[in-house]
């Protein structure tokens, strides 16, 4: 007879809960304006001190507080960490695990008709081009981060690499963007692993900061080299990608022409639209494969515990050269797409903030997570746009959602993800197996 009663008693002590946080924080707020809002003082002409009062001011800001703070409360219960008490009815609960269970596929087949459906709004077809370039840089950005667990600032060096050497090999050359495209990757490749043998002993802080000087070395040397970066003026008149050796132009020789349609400029969008969709699944599921491979299990060791990971035999020095050689070839290969894309380059483009703007994605999203990294990239590229009428304050109410976010989700949009090993069938350990002395 106790059960049924102990199993009601929870929600009504958590409701309890609730309402008394947001009755003490009424009361805060009644305090903290009662002088600032409900009394105001001001000194008259004749010099004396008036005052007067604004009781429905201050009574509003109260009770703005006092639902405030229960909505908070709500949400914190219904999408907070794992482990609280939560009062989302188990129909609800149901539905949303439903949702994230097909939430991903109708992502991707929403993404593969959006140049259907938009295909006359270049403004849309423009910034889904640019999420799908920083999803990408979200996922390779994630096996560093996310994966092995190497806090790296300077990933925006890896992409301008990649960016300048399409863009020099395509216009010193001739080189076509799929000759270059590896290319570029291999060169960034190349990169992460100078960058990985100076910072194997480090971690934590120090990691973080030797990166961070690594993209602005690369920055500088990219403003300052001038007869081989063009400095500051950059590189413009880098070739288009063509399809099978046919330019999407208006020309004789163009696709148009030759499919005999009437040419359009929106062509080569939607061509540029599939192609970063196709490079970032692409990253996708390179990641997912070697995840779970002996390297991929290798990184996620060398997150967890490095001094373990040392302890099982685990060469950490190749795990971390590996982490960042790879996580680079793929910020290279989202380089030279940006290259080919905006058709010019400057060290203007590769600033620190488009690393912490990457790191952002990873982190908000959920480090490891695959899924949370494109939620992440939608919500804060599209977010920037959703706010740009805001002008000065959009970047206000964008950090006070990170903040919220970070309160409410701190393991990320998707903190939680199936481990890369697990045993298929639970198998049964006898007693005797488990004595002191025995196992």
């Amino acid at each position: 007879m106790t059960a049924p009663s102990t199993h009601t008693t929870k929600p009504a002590t958590g409701i309890a809960a609730l309402l008394k946080t947001a009755v003490v924080n009424a009361l805060i707020a009644l305090v903290l304006f009662s002088l600032m809002v409900g009394i105001r003082t001001e000194a008259g002409s004749d010099g004396q001190l008036t005052y007067w009062t604004r009781f429905g001011e201050l009574a509003s800001l109260v009770a703005a507080v006092f639902g405030g703070s229960i909505v908070i409360e709500l949400l914190r219960q219904w999408i907070g960490p794992a482990g609280t008490e939560k009062l989302v009815p188990p129909a609800l609960q149901k539905g949303v695990s439903l949702v994230g269970r097909y939430l991903a596929p109708a992502l991707l087949i929403f993404t593969l008709l959006v140049p259907v459906i938009f295909y006359n709004q270049r403004y849309i077809l423009d910034l889904a081009i640019l999420v799908l370039t920083y999803v990408m840089l979200g996922w390779g950005l994630n096996v560093v981060v996310g994966l092995a667990g190497l806090l790296d600032l300077g990933y925006v060096a890896f992409y301008a690499v990649g960016a300048y050497s399409y863009a020099l090999l395509a216009t010193n050359f001739g080189w076509s963007f799929w000759i270059c495209l590896p290319l570029a990757g291999i060169l960034a490749a190349f990169w992460g692993v100078l960058l990985g043998f100076p910072v194997l002993r480090l971690r934590g802080d120090y990691l973080a900061i030797v990166t961070l000087a690594f993209g602005e070395i690369i920055r500088l040397v990219l403003i300052n080299w001038q007869d081989l970066t063009g400095g500051p003026n950059g590189v413009s008149g880098i070739p288009r990608p063509t399809l099978f050796g046919i330019p999407l132009s208006n020309t004789d020789d163009g696709l148009a022409n030759k499919l005999g349609i009437e040419y359009s400029a929106t062509h080569r969008i939607v061509f540029l639209f599939y192609l970063i969709l196709a490079l970032a699944l692409l990253t996708n599921w390179a990641t997912i494969r070697l995840r779970r491979l002996p390297i991929g299990r290798a990184w996620e060791a060398l997150r967890e515990d490095e001094v373990a990971c040392r302890a099982l035999g685990i060469n950490t020095t190749t795990t971390k050269l590996t982490a960042f050689a790879t996580g680079a070839m793929f910020g290279g290969f989202a380089g030279a797409f940006f290259a080919t894309r905006q058709g010019f380059i400057s060290p203007e483009s590769f600033t620190f903030q488009e690393s912490a703007l990457v790191l952002a994605i990873v982190v908000l999203g959920g480090m490891g997570s695959q899924l949370g990294v494109a939620l992440a990239a939608l919500a804060m590229i599209g977010g920037f746009e959703l706010f740009r009428g805001l002008e000065t304050y959009r970047m206000l109410v964008f950090g006070w959602a990170m903040v919220l976010i970070m309160i409410w989700r701190p393991r990320g949009l998707v903190g939680h993800r199936a481990p890369t090993v697990y045993l298929k069938k639970a198998q049964a350990i006898s007693s005797d197996l488990v004595k002191e002395g025995h196992g």
